[in-house]
């Protein structure tokens, strides 16, 4: 794998001629959305293809992987247009195995967060790199009664079709989707309704086959602390015996006393002693109403990762990683400047079509670029791109860690999968 950086005057053929590799496999690998049209600064993965094969009539998946002596899952990890194809083509070439010039670091889980109506396309492409899939969200009433996401079984059983765990996140959220510090108050301070509640995540385990339940209360009261601990102790002392996973997200500090609604009630040490993983939240550090910057800036992501190993066995810890980007209008005021997500994706996109050229900063690793708007107003493009995904998953070596969670899948970033590809073994369960 390497990571070019287009430079002026490239194009997308003369950055094949250079390595000897097609350019419309450059293009479908890196789903670049500008291939006629290259931004200066931008990252493309190049791969060299080591084994390839030639789709014939009567192939099917598992009979290419018996040819070559591989797994499935390595083809469509290698060739994740695959997963949009109903039928192999007859006459299409995917490529069975790369040139190796790094030997994998290790092995890693990796868990990924999605909302029941995620398009299936990607949801299919994304599931070869999964470890884990966490299904956003379910909630719970002050009785204990679940309140289940809407149609999970469909996306259940999809992930099953590919080796993946699915996983129940459980979240004390609103109907409108905010996460409400009275709905879990009101659950910590009635035993009898957490026993409910627990004695309904057991049935529904059971009955739509999830791997256990990922445990994602934020913004709990720094009161309810005590109580927030004794709850994740309780669901992991009835769902352990039963062969569920308990995993819980954790606001991203960097002390044990770090204040704050977000900080508070998150205890690193104790929560990571029971927890099965726990994930360090870390992004959002460039926010819709926050100031513009990267939103996982390698900086402040290993700041948690230094303190999180000191409290929390490294190899429980999954670390954050985003998969989005966003687009302030300039100047940002607080308290009236709102960002736009998009799509890592759509960021390049909108590069391209702004003629722009894209920077890297070396400290956050983490690429941008600024544009005016038809409207004249100037705009700041924070994303992610293949480098700073590279420095995000070399940290995961580095700290020895369980590996990595992904807020969210929600849209498929090919060069993050390349990435993780090329660097580790995905674990499957």
């Amino acid at each position: 794998m390497t990571i070019y950086v287009v430079k002026p005057g490239d194009t997308i053929e003369s950055i094949a001629s250079e390595f000897g590799v097609d350019a419309d496999r450059l293009v479908i690998e890196n789903q670049i959305p500008n291939p006629d049209n290259l931004v200066v600064g931008q990252s493309i993965i190049v791969q060299i293809p080591e084994v390839v094969h030639q789709i014939q009539a009567g192939d099917t998946l598992f009979s290419i992987a018996n040819t070559y002596g591989v797994e499935p899952v390595q083809i469509l990890q290698n060739n994740p247009f695959l997963a949009a194809e109903e039928v192999l083509e007859v006459g299409e070439t995917i490529v069975i195995s790369y040139v190796v010039d790094e030997e994998p670091l290790g092995e890693i889980i990796i868990n990924g967060y999605a909302y029941t109506f995620i398009d299936r396309i990607v949801l299919r492409q994304t599931l070869p790199f999964l470890t884990y899939l966490s299904i956003f969200t379910y909630g719970f009433t002050a009785e204990g009664e679940l309140i289940p996401a809407e149609n999970d079984d469909e996306i259940i059983a999809i992930a099953e079709e590919f080796g993946v765990a699915p996983l129940m996140v459980l979240a004390p959220m609103t109907p409108d989707g905010n996460f409400n510090s009275d709905i879990a108050h009101n659950l910590f301070v009635n035993p009898e309704a957490q026993n409910i509640l627990i004695d309904n995540i057991l049935t529904t385990l059971g009955e739509k086959g999830y791997n256990g339940v990922d445990i994602d209360f934020e913004f709990v009261l720094p009161e309810d602390a005590e109580a927030f601990f004794g709850f994740i102790q309780n669901m992991k002392n009835r769902l352990e015996p039963a062969g569920y996973l308990v995993t819980v997200a954790l606001a991203p500090k960097t002390s044990a006393e770090q204040p704050g609604l977000l900080y508070e009630a998150h205890d690193y040490d104790r929560i990571g002693q029971i927890a099965d993983l726990v994930l360090l939240m870390t992004y959002e550090w460039g926010y819709l109403f926050g100031p513009p910057m990267a939103t996982g800036p390698i900086s402040s992501i290993r700041q948690v990762l230094e303190y999180g190993v000191t409290a929390i066995a490294p190899d429980r810890i999954l670390m954050g990683i985003p998969n989005y980007a966003y687009d302030w209008p300039l100047p940002f005021i607080r308290g009236q400047t709102q960002a736009e997500a998009l799509s890592n994706l759509e960021a390049i996109e909108r590069a391209a079509s702004f003629n722009v050229t894209i920077e890297f900063d070396e400290q956050a690793q983490a690429p941008y670029y600024y544009y005016t708007a038809e409207n004249r107003v100037p705009h700041v493009v924070w994303f992610d791109d293949a480098r700073s995904m590279d420095a995000k998953f070399r940290l995961v070596n580095e700290f020895g860690l369980a590996g990595v969670g992904y807020w969210q899948i929600m849209n498929f970033f090919p060069q993050s999968w390349i990435v993780a590809n090329t660097l580790y073994d995905i674990i499957k369960v």
